[in-house]
């Protein structure tokens, strides 16, 4: 199945996208720091069932930069604005780590989303341990240069120093797209996760009144808290991707695909 690509215009500059299929829509938000090349997979696979729709969060892809210092309500805003530009009047959303608070959000600001799969959703369970998180990340998992430009990885360094943020078995293909949308977000990589660490995922979470299915990959860093996050649901239910970690999307893309569509 071939892939579309195009740009929309909306208050953050062009938002870049990748697309596949026809019919009704789910949108697909990518992890932190990545960008739609690492969700063309998944695109593809859901594509066979419906329109899939894969944006470039502003400051990621070839999306334009994102202005200021965006909370998470910022970016689901913008994606709304895209779904205005392409027309899109009512979605489905499909999001996997920062993708799933943005998911969350959008169901809170909008009667035009119908479902959410959440994948690999965080759980912070206090200030300290975030800040811990943020700074592990920052001086030893995602290495830059003197200017604070990233730096590219391997799949050895991503392995022995990094297990958590890949996916269980990564290949050369999704290392290189891995490197190149870091390069793309720039010194500019860092906006989006903070927003994340100012999110409550919990609070808001437990407001959303459309059905929602939470999926954790089995060796993802915050399973053992999955209950926790389950427990702010609604209406849905959650469960657990045998053999999954990090980056579920892009490796068990086919699975997710077809528990998307079966989840009503």
């Amino acid at each position: 199945m071939s892939v579309r690509r195009g740009l929309v215009l909306t208050s953050a500059g062009y938002i870049h996208y990748r697309s596949a299929g026809e019919g009704d829509v789910v949108v697909v938000l990518h992890i932190n720091q990545q960008s739609s090349a690492l969700c063309s997979e998944l695109i593809t696979a859901l594509g066979t069932h419906c329109h899939a729709i894969a944006f470039d969060y502003p400051g990621h892809g070839a999306s334009d930069p994102a202005p200021g210092n965006p909370e998470i309500s910022h970016y689901a805003h913008w994606l709304l604005e895209a779904m205005d530009g392409l027309r899109v009047a009512r979605a489905s959303v499909l999001g996997e780590a920062i993708g799933a608070a943005i998911a969350i959000e959008l169901a809170n600001i909008s009667d035009r989303i119908n479902k959410l799969v959440l994948v690999n959703c965080p759980h912070y369970k206090d200030r300290a341990t975030t800040q811990r998180i943020q700074s592990t990340m920052r001086s030893d998992l995602r290495p830059s240069d003197p200017s604070g430009f990233p730096s590219t990885r391997d799949i050895q360094f991503m392995l022995e120093r990094d297990p958590i943020h890949s996916p269980m078995q990564p290949n050369q293909s999704w290392m290189d797209r891995m490197n190149v949308a870091q390069l793309e977000a720039g010194r500019d990589r860092w906006k989006a996760i903070q927003a994340l660490h100012r999110y409550d995922i919990p609070r808001r979470l437990a407001t959303v009144d459309q059905p929602v299915l939470l999926l954790m990959g089995e060796h993802f860093q915050y399973t053992p808290h999955m209950h926790e996050v389950a427990a702010c649901i609604r209406r849905g239910r959650s469960d657990v991707i045998a053999g999954a970690r990090f980056c579920a999307t892009w490796e068990r893309a086919e699975e997710i695909a077809r528990r998307t569509i079966a989840f009503g």
